[in-house]
């Protein structure tokens, strides 16, 4: 595939988890590094998300936002780096792609917010309770090395993204299967030439 694909970008953000999945694929693309306050909220990046937030690719002319869908679409378009889930791994690739994106970001970030869902609130609450949130998605990384299975998907780009930011900041407990799962994922050649990348992209901001 030859078409254009440019990542639209900040070190300090969810880009980081897009440059990732594009360094699995092994794709050539371009990075316009935007900044908060300034570029990120210009009409120019207006017009291809509105919500002036990032990541967010252009890919043969089609946007995509949201950094779990543009995970789960460049494994799709991408089908060389095999990063899109067999017949097979179907089921727990969706499942815990779109849990990360849902009930685990949300618990999360309520927590890093400081905001407490009372029992009484737990029905409105897409996640119910924090405490069994975290719980759910520990025993998922503790049944399997990789979260639909044996085998390095897409969905680990996202959920290893996630629960690697949420133990850092004391926001999830580190666990030995959560600390297991990480460090398989840190070890990943693409994850570390991502992370140079965006590391030395913020150094010379």
């Amino acid at each position: 595939m030859t078409a254009e694909l440019t990542l639209y970008t900040n070190p300090q953000s969810r880009g980081r988890i897009a440059r990732w999945m594009l360094e699995e694929t092994g794709a050539a693309y371009e990075v316009v590094q935007l900044d908060y306050g300034t570029t990120m909220i210009a009409p120019d990046y207006c017009a291809i998300n509105p919500m002036m937030k990032v990541p967010a690719i252009v890919h043969d002319g089609k946007v995509v936002t949201e950094t779990a869908a543009i995970c789960a679409y460049l494994a799709e378009v991408f089908p060389d780096a095999e990063l899109a889930p067999l017949p097979h791994e179907r089921a727990d690739y969706y499942r815990w792609l779109f849990f990360a994106a849902g009930p685990l970001e949300a618990a999360a970030t309520n927590r890093a917010l400081g905001v407490t869902v009372t029992p009484a609130q737990q029905r409105m609450a897409g996640y119910g309770d924090f405490d069994r949130t975290i719980s759910v998605i520990g025993e998922a990384m503790a049944r399997t090395p990789y979260i639909a299975g044996d085998r390095f998907t897409a969905a680990d780009v996202y959920v290893g993204s996630q629960v690697m930011w949420f133990t850092q900041f004391g926001l999830i407990p580190r666990t030995d299967a959560i600390m297991a799962y990480i460090g398989r994922l840190n070890d990943r050649p693409a994850h570390l030439r991502a992370t140079a990348l965006d590391d030395g992209a913020g150094e010379a901001a």
